[in-house]
């Protein structure tokens, strides 16, 4: 995976901003999780990787505080179980993006996105 290095992110602040701002890590997960297309997902340890520091624990953080600004849901563990916080709502919006499962569980040899964006002109 090709680590996200987007540094130009805009540090928000204002209305849900606790501490004035995000940290420069929270920006590039908060980056990497809003590039995860629509019916795709990473785990939580993909993000990480994908960002090239932190763990899969740190990425989850992240997302405890900051996940209502991207598509949370796309990220799920490694076994392909939702989102612990809001699993019955992570399955509802999953299942809604077309996101293949297999049971409640999305199935990640399907689904899970490996970073690379697809090339506009389909080459």
């Amino acid at each position: 995976m090709a680590p996200v290095r987007d540094t130009t992110t805009p540090t928000p602040t204002g209305p849900g901003s606790t501490d004035g701002g995000l940290t420069p890590y929270a920006a590039l997960v908060l980056a990497a999780v809003d590039r995860i297309p629509a019916g795709k997902v990473m785990s939580y340890g993909d993000v990480a990787e994908f960002v090239g520091s932190g763990s899969s624990r740190a990425v989850g953080a992240v997302l405890s505080r900051h996940g209502h600004e991207v598509p949370w849901q796309r990220v799920v563990l490694s076994s392909g179980a939702p989102a612990p916080s809001q699993p019955e709502e992570a399955l509802r919006l999953l299942r809604a993006e077309g996101v293949p499962m297999r049971g409640d569980r999305v199935d990640m040899r399907k689904a899970r996105w490996d970073g690379v964006e697809p090339d506009p002109a389909g080459r």
